[in-house]
Parts: structure tokens; C-alpha cells; sequence
């Protein structure tokens, strides 16, 4: 995809959306699975990946650690054979959260690492806190120097230990599964994040001759192997870029058909879309819905860990409910900084109202365009589901923060029957 130039999407409003989506890879199972296949020393082929920003900084990372890298139609291919370097350069660890994940698999294949702390979506504090504690028990000694850890594995190589994390973070879940992989004994994680990326990870680690039980449960254990071999692997559909299609849909009273999904990964959220008086058909790997009328608001949403309502799913939803007939109270318990879209879609004429980790929402029958930016890569999905539905042309600047997740989503849109453009 290379470099994305500044451009902003324009909306027209007031289309009712209508067709059939193939579902993309899931970006937050892409991200670890690429680390993942530098700690494996050999070749492995990466299906489903989807063309993403944030996969292409993935992809520099892996380079600058000695990895051949190539990538053509929908499949990275990662060759770890000569890779050997241990630092990862400012500018790369800036350019998204989740590169932190990088600093377990460099620990546990060359016994040192040297990166600064991550980049990425402002959306409040996300401390490394659980990553480095976890990292430490398991012999890693690590020192913060001016914005850059500087870590060491003294016994030459990582082992086992007891873990129990005070939050099921999905990062630090990631970190440790990767680092205990090769580590030597055995691993216990305790109150582990069970989301359906951290079983794909898992998927992946144990074709690569990883040795791992309990993934998408509260407690995972690994037993360190010596090694790891490349392997062939395909990403899950992308759960959050489902809800939104789904969310842009609903709220033009269309239809939306998406395969390569997955209903159980989105079980939280398809109620909702009941509640709000859409219809829904799920068969196998597809799952359909069908609007009409006007949205009926939701009583609450409240993010929580899977397999609770996802917090990345509260933005497109809180678009919807803008338009819904009733009040919605929104409750934040991920990320402090989560409303950032909120002052945006009240220049579209939202009526929301926020305090702390609370926002409530009441629906008005309509939404007029407006220019509007994303500051960050939800947020972003929101003001264009709230686009489609407004009356004119709206103009949604910082496409950079939703290139980071969503694959080509004007033309995505497109088959829909959006009437979007860049400009």
C-alpha cells in the first residue's frame, strides 16, 4: 500500500445501502501473528491479511529486523531465516500501539531488545506496566532510559512463571504467549484476555510447534519448546470492521451481507442490532441483516472485555444510535479518551452529552453534513456510518486514523451503493 496521502472521504448522505462484503482479515489477529513469525525463525505464509496501514508498519518492522518480507493478494509471506537484529528504531515503534508486542518475540530469539514505547491512537493511558512485569518474571531484565527500554535475557534464554494479570489486556496477553513459546518450562497465565484474536495468535503459535492450552479462556497455559518452524496460516474475519458495515446499513434502513464471518465473535453486539429493530440472518459464516424504518435506541452499552460489548464497536454504535428514537447511555470502561468522536458528530447535530465514562445520547430524527476529522481510527468509522445517513455531502478529514483498520473502505462501501469519494 506504501505511504497514504492526506485526503479526506466525502459522504453523500441519505443512500440506502444494499449488497453482499467479503469480510477482511482481522487487524488486531494480523498484528501478533506477524510478530509471532519473526520469533519462528522460518518461513511462513500469513492468508486473509488485510491491506492495512497499520499491517505495512508491521511489515517495516519485520524488514529492519533482517525478515524477507513479500505480500500479493491477500497472503504476507515472512521468511525469519536471516533475521537477527534486536532494536526496532523510534520512528517504526511510533507508528502503532501494538508494536509492543514486538518486544517479546525479539527477547525470546536474540536475548535483547532495544525499542522505544509505542505509537498509536490517543485514546489514554494503555501502560506497558503489564507487559514489562510479565516480561520480568520471566527473566527479562528491563531499563527505561529516556523513552527507550533497553532489555536483556542474562540467562540467555527466557523461562516459565506463574502470571496473573490484574486486567485481561489483550497486548500483554499477546506479549507473554509469544515469549513463552520458546521459553523454558512452563507458563501459567491467569486472567488472560479471550478475545477471538488471542485464539487465532494461538492457532498460529501451535502450527509453528507451539505447545499452548486454554487460549480464548481465562487461564493459558504454555510449555515452552525449544524452537518454532514457519507455517501456513489464515486470518479470522475482522469482527469491528463487521459491526461497522453492519452499523452503515442499519442506519440508512439498507441491507448488508457479510461473509467470512464469524456470529460467535460477534455475539455481543448482534443483539443490539435486534434491539434496535433490524432484522438478522445468520447462516454458517454469513450473517445478513436487513433495516427499515427508524432505529429504536438502546437502552445501555457497556464496553467490557470479551465477551463483552467491544469498545472498539462504541463508536460505529454510537452513530447509530444519534439517529435513534429514544436516549442511549454509553458506558466506557476500556479507554478514558474513547469520545473523542463525540464532539464531531454533535457538529452533524447529535445530541450527546458526556461525563467521565458516560454518554448519553439522544437520538434526533436527522443529521445535516458537515466537516468533520477523525483523531482516531473508530472514531473515524463513526462520522462516516453518521455520514451515510446525513442530509448533503459530508467531508470526513483524517483517513489516515481509518486506513489503519478498515481495507479499502471506499470501495467497500461502494458495492454497497455509497455514493463516497476522496478528495
Amino acid at each position: 500500500m506504501g505511504v497514504i496521502p492526506e485526503k479526506r472521504l466525502l459522504i453523500e448522505g441519505g443512500r440506502r445501502l444494499d449488497g453482499e462484503l467479503r469480510l477482511q482479515g482481522a487487524k488486531n489477529s494480523a498484528l501478533p501473528i506477524l510478530t509471532a513469525a519473526f520469533l519462528t525463525g522460518g518461513v511462513s505464509e500469513i492468508h486473509n491479511c488485510p491491506d492495512l496501514t497499520d499491517v505495512d508498519a508491521a511489515i517495516r518492522i519485520l524488514r529492519h529486523l533482517g525478515c524477507r518480507v513479500s505480500r500479493q493478494e491477500g497472503v504476507v509471506t515472512v521468511d525469519a531465516t536471516q533475521a537477527a537484529d534486536a532494536t526496532v528504531p523510534d520512528e517504526l515503534m511510533r507508528e502503532m500501539r501494538s508494536s509492543i508486542v514486538f518486544l517479546g518475540a525479539i527477547l525470546a530469539r536474540c536475548g535483547s531488545a532495544r525499542v522505544c514505547f509505542p505509537g498509536g491512537c490517543e485514546l489514554g493511558p494503555r501502560p506497558v506496566d503489564l507487559h514489562l512485569a510479565a516480561l520480568r518474571r520471566m527473566g527479562a531484565v528491563i531499563r527505561e532510559d529516556h523513552g527507550s527500554l533497553d532489555c536483556t535475557v542474562p540467562a540467555g534464554r527466557l523461562h516459565g512463571a506463574n502470571i496473573a494479570f490484574s486486567f485481561p489486556s489483550v497486548g500483554a496477553t499477546e506479549n507473554v504467549m509469544i515469549a513463552a513459546a520458546t521459553a523454558e518450562g512452563r507458563t501459567l497465565l491467569t486472567n488472560a484476555a479471550r478475545e477471538p484474536e488471542i485464539l487465532d495468535l494461538a492457532r498460529y503459535l501451535t502450527a509453528c510447534g507451539a505447545r499452548i492450552d486454554g487460549a480464548g479462556e481465562g487461564v493459558i497455559t504454555i510449555e515452552g519448546v525449544r524452537s518454532l518452524h514457519g507455517a501456513r496460516h489464515a486470518v479470522i474475519g475482522d469482527r469491528i470492521a463487521a459491526a461497522t458495515y453492519l452499523a452503515a446499513a442499519a442506519v440508512t434502513g439498507g441491507r448488508c451481507s457479510l461473509t467470512g464471518c464469524d456470529p460467535v465473535a460477534l455475539a455481543s453486539v448482534l443483539p443490539i442490532f435486534e434491539e434496535m429493530g433490524c432484522r438478522l440472518r445468520i447462516e454458517g459464516r454469513t450473517v445478513a441483516l436487513e433495516g427499515g424504518g427508524r432505529l429504536r435506541a438502546p437502552r445501555h452499552i457497556r464496553t467490557m472485555p470479551y465477551p463483552g460489548f467491544p469498545t472498539d464497536a462504541q463508536a460505529p454504535f454510537m452513530a447509530m444510535s444519534a439517529v435513534a428514537e429514544g436516549h442511549t447511555v454509553f458506558v466506557e470502561n476500556i479507554f478514558e479518551n474513547r469520545y473523542r468522536h463525540v464532539s464531531e458528530l454533535c457538529r452533524m447535530g447529535a445530541h450527546i452529552k458526556v461525563e467521565g465514562r458516560v454518554a448519553v445520547v439522544e437520538g434526533v430524527p436527522s443529521l445535516q453534513s458537515a466537516e468533520v476529522e477523525a483523531s482516531d481510527l473508530r472514531g473515524g468509522a463513526a462520522l462516516i456510518v453518521a455520514g451515510l445517513c446525513a442530509d448533503g455531502e459530508t467531508a470526513v478529514a483524517g483517513m489516515h486514523h481509518v486506513y489503519r483498520g478498515y481495507e479499502d473502505i471506499e470501495g467497500m462501501l461502494r458495492a454497497l451503493g455509497a455514493s463516497v469519494r476522496t478528495g
